[in-house]
């Protein structure tokens, strides 16, 4: 199995119940996440409805109609691979682990190439997997490349997947909008901006024919009614989208700045996770273990990435720990 932030039962198991309780800065979720709404009622008491408005909230927040819903992009991420025979498929590393691993367990030919090699990967691999902003270290990829990967790999009916799920803190950088195009996926989720991870709502753009075969592979009903419901809320408040992002773009600079000046310096991130690489990662996670942090400490490529604290407490105990 992968292991992945946000485990707090994970982080009491090896290290108890630290005094104030745990601050988690391992997800890289926004820590002050959209207000959920009350559900009517009903919601409850019948079958998740395909015309509730969720994808027409979806097709307007994304920029196309070609959007099929997930219960969660793990779960695109997990059935795709079972949609292609067997052949080459390049993984960009380092980036979320789920990737490589569902492919090589469907009977893939994995690669894993640098950021640099992925020209190379696109003429070459029958699926090349991007994701942008990447997850850990926040390297963004320029539309005009991403795009260009797209036709290397479509030409001989291979496909281009770039996973946007930290894309809405940044959208102009997104594809989605495109993604009615031959063999291009994008997968989208609600969780990381929007603070929503506990729905599983997800959406994964893409041609109507990959679409269909996904959600015969879902089955029925893949996505809870109440869960629809608070997305389709979400993706339509502008309003709160536009505070969240400016909000999230001054919290995130705050934090390298904090970062910088105890002279743990970012080599990169986005506005909800900072990263810092290198064979001092394990001494840093220790030491803010031991003041009640908790990180996502990666062990290759070495590094550590560090979310938003969110509540003031939080940032306080993050500075003092810095010794700041």
């Amino acid at each position: 199995m992968i292991e992945h932030g946000g485990d707090l039962k994970e982080a009491r198991r090896r290290h108890g119940e630290p005094r104030g309780g745990w601050v988690d800065l391992s997800t890289g979720i926004n820590p002050r996440g959209y207000p959920v709404p009350a559900v009517d009622e009903h919601a409850w008491h019948r079958l998740p409805e395909g015309d509730d408005g969720l994808l027409e909230a979806a097709a307007a927040y994304y920029g196309t109609a070609e959007l099929l819903t997930v219960p969660g992009s793990e779960a695109a991420i997990q059935l795709l691979p079972r949609l292609r025979r067997p052949g080459s498929a390049a993984v960009l590393w380092p980036t979320y682990g789920e990737h490589a691993w569902r492919w090589a367990r469907a009977g893939h030919r994995v690669e894993r190439p640098r950021a640099a090699d992925l020209e190379a990967a696109s003429r070459s691999a029958d699926v090349l997997v991007v994701t942008n902003p990447n997850n850990p270290d926040g390297q963004r990829f320029r539309r005009e490349e991403l795009l260009r990967w797209h036709r290397n790999l479509s030409g001989r009916d291979g496909w281009l997947i770039v996973d946007e799920a930290f894309a809405d803190v940044a959208p102009e950088h997104s594809l989605a909008a495109e993604a009615g195009r031959p063999g291009l996926l994008v997968l989208r989720s609600p969780g990381k901006f929007f603070g929503l991870p506990g729905g599983r709502v997800g959406f994964l753009a893409a041609e109507a024919a990959v679409r269909q075969a996904l959600a015969e592979e879902l089955g029925p009903w893949p996505v809870s009614g109440p869960a629809r419901t608070v997305v389709r809320e979400a993706l339509a408040d502008g309003a709160w989208q536009a505070a969240a992002r400016q909000r999230l773009a001054e919290e995130g600079q705050a934090l390298s700045a904090l970062l910088a000046e105890a002279g743990w310096s970012p080599a990169g991130g986005t506005p909800l996770f900072q990263w810092l690489p290198g064979g001092a990662s394990a001494e840093r996670h220790r030491l803010l273990v031991e003041r009640g942090l908790w990180t996502r400490l990666f062990a290759e490529p070495a590094g550590l990435r560090i979310g938003l604290p969110g509540e003031a407490k939080g940032w306080v105990r993050l500075r003092a720990s810095l010794g700041m």
